[in-house]
């Protein structure tokens, strides 16, 4: 029997209402008991001054293997998600090959046995290729240990073939995530249409790209009785139709991530690749409504869209580089800075959308520091500030328009099933 004790820290865990004072004994992988504890561990952790939360979950990471090994590994991306406070991270399926099929998705989690330092979930793709005609075998990805189906990275145009996709997700009680863009309406651009684009001669994606989709999905999803998760929600117009769906009792939820909070598309000026996202970066107003969104809970969920690229792959000319910034090391002091800080979330409601809200929507068993679950557990330090040094990554891309932003609120331990991989900041080697 293995003890560790988190001793004094103050314990923030929405899914039981609890954020005071209190000490937490783990024992053998699990959560034993949240209180005064008196007795006496195997080894201590003094988090005194600290924040003490259910183990941080990303239900929205780009894993780059199979395919793309150069650009990020599985192992990789777990250091980095361990250093950036985040217990279990979800990978999208838009890797080479494509994750459709159950060979990929036993290769994602044997790989993560094998190599990972926090919990790795795959994402199995809706279509083959995720080329948005033909249905992969959704049943057999869950099987498998897909945790849902998204074509992220691309989307199913054709309404009909989206339909059936949903009504076969409905049988398998499969979460679907979808990307929402009418790739005809954005074809081409390489930034938010409007005055910064007009102003530095750039092709636009207009925010009805995403919006035109996201009305269709609550329709489709409705129609069929399908839940249907809405990823990277940028647009005002997204978070209004959001919001009146879930007023009307539509069985929907979304996420956002800290860029869509954080920054709006004046960041682009001077051609910046570091700020080429898709969905793009927007003006001030739909940073505002989203802002809005995650207060009022239209936004149930902050993932990080971690996208690694190669340095080559961005010192292209802005219409030509790739799409994406790392973003798993930097997630939780920009929650902290740019939401807590700034009073638009409670410290509680900020750690529900990165615990038990992304663990609800992908039906996990994860997010609670109830006794008995998984000791997944993150320590937060939010009175420090840092700035942020991307040599210090822990994943292999560079690309992040917050290099040298100084922020406050950093993760300082990690904890996965009992096991401490990341120490004072540190991931343990």
């Amino acid at each position: 029997m293995t003890t560790l004790l988190i001793k004094g820290g103050k314990v923030v865990d929405p899914a039981n209402k609890v954020e005071h004072l209190a000490d937490v004994l783990i024992e053998n992988g699990k959560i034993k008991k949240v209180g005064s504890i008196k007795e006496k561990a195997d080894e201590t952790i003094d988090a005194k001054g600290l924040i003490v939360c259910p183990g941080l979950i990303d239900m929205h990471v780009h894993l780059r293997e199979p395919g793309r090994e150069d650009k990020e590994t599985i192992a990789t991306a777990s250091r980095a998600a361990a250093h950036g406070g985040f217990t279990t991270i979800v990978g999208m399926p838009n890797t080479n090959p494509t994750a459709d099929n159950q060979t990929v998705i036993e290769f994602v989690l044997s790989k993560a046995r094998k190599e990972a330092v926090v919990n790795v979930l795959p994402v199995g793709a809706i279509t083959v290729k995720r080329e948005g005609h033909n249905l992969a075998e959704i049943g057999e990805l869950k099987k498998t240990g897909a945790v849902a189906v998204s074509d992220d990275g691309a989307d199913i145009q054709d309404a009909n073939v989206m339909r059936r996709a949903l009504e076969y997700c409905t049988m398998w009680k499969m979460p679907v995530i979808s990307h929402s863009e009418d790739i005809r309406l954005s074809a081409g651009g390489a930034m938010h249409e409007g005055l910064v684009s007009t102003e530095l001669g750039l092709p636009g994606k207009p925010a009805a790209a995403e919006e035109v989709m996201i009305a269709r999905e609550i329709i489709l999803s409705s129609s069929v009785g399908c839940p249907i998760h809405f990823t990277h929600v940028s647009a005002k117009g997204s978070v209004e139709l959001i919001r009146d769906a879930k007023k009307r009792g539509c069985n929907v939820s979304a996420d956002t991530c800290p860029h869509y909070f954080s920054l709006t598309d004046e960041a682009v000026r001077g051609y910046n690749a570091n700020a080429k996202m898709n969905p793009p970066l927007r003006p001030k107003e739909h940073v505002a409504a989203v802002k809005e969104g995650l207060k009022d809970g239209t936004i149930d969920v902050i993932a990080t869209d971690h996208a690694p690229h190669l340095l080559v792959d961005k010192f292209l000319e802005f219409e030509e580089c790739e799409s994406g910034i790392v973003g798993l090391e930097t997630a939780v002091p920009l929650v902290i800075s740019r939401l807590v800080d700034a009073k638009v979330l409670s410290l509680s409601d900020a750690i529900a959308k990165m615990t038990v809200n992304p663990a609800k929507v992908l039906h996990l068993d994860k997010g609670t520091l109830s006794p008995g679950a998984d000791a997944d557990v993150t320590i937060i330090d939010i009175e420090t500030e840092k700035t942020v040094k991307p040599e210090e990554f822990q994943t292999k891309g560079r690309n992040t328009p917050f290099g040298g932003w100084k922020l406050g609120g950093w993760p300082v331990h990690t904890i996965v099933g009992g096991k401490i991989v990341m120490r004072d900041g540190k991931i343990k080697e």
